[in-house]
């Protein structure tokens, strides 16, 4: 995962919890966990390293 104001990330309901960074992400890219509300607004921005996830689909049952 490259760590630059250009990453865009794409996530569904399996994705979610929403956290960053991803587990796939390398060791050295990583940085503390946090946690992302991104089915508030469909977007959310990692205040660490900038990267932008966008949720696409449709929301799981219960959130609006």
């Amino acid at each position: 995962m490259n760590a630059s104001k250009d990453r865009q990330v794409t996530v569904t309901a399996k994705d979610l919890p929403l956290h960053c960074p991803q587990p796939d992400s390398p060791l050295w890219s990583r940085h503390p966990r946090v946690f992302l509300d991104v089915l508030k607004t469909g977007t959310a921005i990692c205040p660490y390293c900038s990267t932008q996830y966008h949720f696409s689909g449709e929301k799981p049952k219960g959130h609006h």
